[in-house]
């Protein structure tokens, strides 16, 4: 039998909350191709022009209103995720980022270092598919295995975004703040330029460009980010048995220029509260781990937001973190 390991991928997160070390962070991240998708020269052009003198400064103030004794929330979280993942299965699991520290390099390099394994179970911590998280996340572990000739073959499952199970444990870790008294559930998901959509589009042709694309079926879904959050939102919605005016759907954390999906959740929030919702809850199914988007994007700038508007309570609803039944989860997938 083929003997596997398995490694979990994750985003990244600066060293320290600190200007340099979110400098190099943000300089690390922006520079990838499937992140800012320009040449070489634009990006390098945008990203020392008009990110690095001064978003490091802002990016680090906010990572200090999150940052714990255990230091930076989705590393220590992804830490306990894997500990926690540990207890039930003997299969080596491994965690890495794809950005900062740990590396995918220094992972693999474990990993081809360990008597017997050949195979790694790659796990990107995404549900949905996107080139600038998914893919790029692959490509680096194929170009670490090919220009270190490490002995390993590398499986890669399909995004996870409608697999039962992972909706089961979504709607169970959300389950104590549903069973409470709240007026609409706003589903954030992580934004993406509506260029990275239609550059995926494998037809070319549909993506933003068929009327109600998402809901029409076409092969273009199989790596459509907006496709896929809405059909995780749809599996919730029916397993959590929520009503069509409980809920709505938006998109977080856009930067720079271009046009990105919409609607933007700070518009939605304030919408929701000048239409008298009091309490408010928010989901963030792109994320597993809590992090910088949820902790401070939401939780503190979404909170303010929304008591500005009127609002009475923003409830940031935790991510799946070390829930037992996404342990349970990543168990079974391991296993199978």
């Amino acid at each position: 039998m083929t003997k596997r390991a398995v490694l979990l991928a994750n985003l990244g997160s600066p060293d320290r909350p600190d200007v340099p070390a979110v400098r190099r962070y943000l300089d690390e991240f922006l520079m990838d191709p499937y992140v800012i998708q320009l040449p070489w020269i634009a990006r390098r052009l945008i990203v020392s022009l008009f990110v690095l003198p001064a978003r490091p400064k802002r990016s680090a103030h906010a990572y200090q209103s999150i940052w714990t004794d255990e230091g930076s929330p989705l590393i220590s979280l992804s830490r306990h995720m894997v500990a926690a993942l540990r207890q039930q299965t003997d299969i080596p699991v491994h965690l890495a980022m794809r950005y900062g520290q740990p590396a995918i390099a220094d992972e693999l390099e474990k990993i081809a270092a360990m008597p017997g394994i050949s195979e790694v179970l790659f796990l990107p911590l995404y549900p949905h598919y996107a080139e600038s998280t998914v893919l790029t996340s692959i490509r680096e572990a194929e170009r670490v295995i090919a220009e270190k000739q490490l002995a390993l073959k590398l499986v890669v499952p399909a995004p996870f975004y409608a697999n039962p199970e992972y909706i089961r444990a979504l709607v169970t870790s959300a389950e104590p703040w549903l069973q409470q008294p709240f007026d609409h559930l706003l589903f954030s998901y992580h934004g993406l330029p509506e260029l990275h959509l239609t550059k995926a589009d494998p037809t070319g042709a549909h993506c933003l460009k068929v009327a109600n694309c998402c809901a029409v079926p076409s092969a273009a879904h199989a790596t459509c980010y907006r496709h896929q959050v809405l059909r995780t939102t749809e599996e919730f919605v029916a397993m959590a048995g929520l009503r069509p005016d409980q809920y709505s759907v938006s998109f977080q954390s856009r930067l720079g220029r271009a046009k990105w999906l919409e609607p933007a959740t700070d518009t939605v929030i304030k919408e929701l509260a000048g239409k008298g919702v009091k309490k408010l809850l928010v989901l963030c199914p792109a994320f597993v781990t809590d992090c910088l988007e949820t902790l401070e994007e939401i939780e503190i700038q979404g909170n303010e937001t929304f008591l500005a508007a009127g609002g009475e309570s923003l409830t940031l609803i935790p991510c799946l973190n070390a829930h037992p039944d996404w342990i349970s989860t990543l168990k079974s997938w391991i296993i199978r």
